[in-house]
């Protein structure tokens, strides 16, 4: 499970380059390379299984609904967290040869750490959503 991401609520024209550059590392590159270092494990494991009509392996990134549709994230978060849908559909036509299952999974908010310090500095950031 790819579970990793970050996220600084502003608005195209109020984010920073370091701040965009931090969140497309983390919720974007990450993810991918996660993936592509591990690809070659999860194909051996598959075939180990004997069976070639099983399935063996399975990766779920996990995405968010900001990568579906405007919420109020930013730009930068919701670019990335659509970026992991596509590359999720596209590592299951890939893999599916290996029978790697790759899934991706679009919650909506989930209170975290992160989300409660946005919280406190704009109680009302979640109306955009």
């Amino acid at each position: 499970v790819n579970n990793a991401g970050t996220n600084v609520r502003k608005t195209i024209l109020e984010q920073t380059d370091d701040e965009y550059s931090a969140i497309v590392s983390l919720n974007q590159h990450a993810i991918y390379r996660l993936c592509q270092l591990l690809q070659p494990m999860l194909a051996r494991g598959s075939a180990a299984r004997g069976n070639p009509e099983l399935f063996g392996a399975s990766v779920v990134n996990v995405g968010s609904a900001a990568g579906v549709g405007s919420t109020g994230s930013g730009a930068a978060y919701g670019m990335t967290k659509a970026a992991i849908a596509h590359l999720s559909k596209i590592l299951a036509c890939e893999w599916a040869q290996h029978r790697i299952r790759v899934n991706c999974v679009a919650p909506w908010v989930t209170l975290t750490p992160l989300l409660e310090a946005a919280l406190e500095k704009n109680p009302n950031s979640l109306e955009k959503a």
